[in-house]
């Protein structure tokens, strides 16, 4: 699908049809779709987020149809052409078409009714106009609609403010974060992505309203957090956002302009988060991990007779506030204990040594992916601390390049490389139970440390020693 739609700007009110309207790249698909609705008497506009992102030359991999058909007669028009439909929303109007294996969202031009949660409408009333469907939308830049007929209908100047980068909210800021508080983390996570400021009043509204969060699925929030935290802009919308974002991240508050008091930093807690973030690749293990390095950082401040600020202990402060927030937003306790792993030893100094390096990787139960995500953990820690610390980055790379060398070799560095098992250790007299764990693991120390060779024979004899 291609979605470089024309700019021809459509007035609030004014629906010309031109017969010289420019033809336009929309894939084949979507031009079935707009062909069954206008053979069958109805209108049908792309909304949303396809047409914000034709418009920023983004790719755009899910389409939205507005119509002014309701979901049975777009259920019957499609499957007269042979396409199946799934009902996946019809309460509020939506219809999922499938054509040629490519799903497109359908829903019926509505209005909302009024939002006793803060999160759903209770009711919706389904209208003729799309510029009344437009109405009822979040953002001004998702408030657009685009026909290749009719050209580009943006009655709220959604173009403009993609021009000026700025998110603005449709209407009444207050209202429209009161109908639905879910909207304050979609800004926040837009202008991750984008890089977009947030319009003053906005931003007001958003923090405003935080208050209603709390009403807002543990399993939402983390959704868009997890896209917040992915995006090209992370670091600065968590700086830039904070006080919104504070009512499902407490912990967030303690850091923002907290002085580190140390030549080792140039930037408050939250600032080098922010720098930290930013400075990860960009995937979910690594982002919160980087998110949560240093919380504890406020927490654990004492300064010495100099001055100087000092934090010993932190990365276990950081290590209970994030158990805490990852158990509060209801995340996977595999993923929760791996990213605990990464901030635990976040600070930790690892010789570019095969022999430290092993250390590690034993530490770590031999996971080599957990070892780079620290290494890339590391590098991004250093891009947001002084100058003076640049070095570190360099560290890091070679730890990495240890570790290339340690697999290529085959070294042992986990308890399943051992050349015997538990069984082993059991044949020579360990006392079954706990001891074989720790026989096991002070003989993967010693051949670590190249005390004894991974060997059958000589690890047998390591072990009777043991017994």
């Amino acid at each position: 699908e291609s979605n470089h739609f024309p700019t021809n700007i459509v007035e609030p009110g004014q629906r010309p049809v031109s017969s010289d309207a420019p033809l336009i790249p929309l894939g084949k698909n979507t031009r079935i779709v707009l062909s069954v609705f206008e053979k069958g008497g109805f209108e049908a506009w792309l909304v949303g987020g396809c047409v914000r992102d034709a418009l920023l030359g983004r790719p755009c991999s899910d389409i939205d149809i507005a119509s002014n058909a309701r979901w049975q007669d777009v259920q019957r028009l499609f499957e007269a052409q042979g396409f199946a439909t799934h009902e996946t929303g019809v309460a509020h109007g939506t219809l999922t078409v499938v054509v040629n294996g490519q799903p497109f969202e359908v829903t019926t031009c509505r209005c909302d009714g009024s939002y006793k949660d803060s999160r759903h409408p209770d009711s919706v009333r389904f209208v003729s106009s799309i510029e009344e469907d437009l109405a009822r939308r979040d953002f001004t830049m998702n408030a657009m609609a685009y026909h290749p007929g009719h050209g580009l209908v943006d009655p709220y100047g959604g173009k403009d403010d993609l021009d000026r980068h700025l998110i603005r909210a449709v209407g009444d800021p207050k209202k429209r974060f009161d109908e639905d508080a879910l909207r304050i983390l979609r800004a926040c996570r837009f202008s991750a992505q984008l890089g977009f400021e947030i319009e003053e009043g906005t931003y007001k509204g958003m923090v405003y309203n935080k208050g209603l969060l709390y009403k807002v699925s543990a399993e939402r929030v983390v959704h868009e957090l997890d896209r917040l935290l992915m995006g090209d802009y992370a670091g600065q919308a968590l700086v830039n956002t904070v006080d919104a974002l504070s009512a499902v991240l407490p912990e967030l508050v303690a850091m923002k302009g907290f002085d580190q008091h140390t030549p080792y930093h140039i930037y408050d807690v939250l600032e080098h988060t922010a720098h930290v973030v930013d400075g990860v690749p960009p995937y979910r293990l690594v982002r919160w991990a980087a998110l949560f390095h240093d919380m504890g950082k406020p927490a654990c401040f004492f300064s010495d007779d100099d001055g100087t600020g000092h934090f010993y202990g932190h990365a276990n402060v950081s290590v209970f506030l994030a158990k805490g927030i990852m158990a509060r937003l209801k995340m996977s306790p595999a993923f929760a204990a791996r990213v605990l792993t990464l901030v635990k030893r976040h600070d930790e100094v690892i010789e570019p040594t095969p022999r430290a390096v092993k250390r590690m990787l034993a530490r770590l139960g031999g996971d080599t992916e957990l070892f780079s995500a620290l290494c890339d953990l590391k590098r991004g820690d250093a891009r947001g601390q002084a100058p003076r610390c640049a070095g570190r980055i360099g560290v890091a790379d070679e730890l990495e390049r240890v570790l290339a060398e340690i697999q290529a070799k085959g070294d042992a560095f986990s308890l399943k490389d051992l050349a015997v098992n538990g069984r082993d250790a059991i044949s020579v007299g360990i006392e079954q139970g706990p001891a074989v764990g720790a026989a096991l693991e002070s003989a993967l120390t010693a051949v670590i440390d190249e005390k004894v060779p991974n060997e059958r024979e000589a690890l047998l004899a390591f072990l009777r020693e043991q017994a």
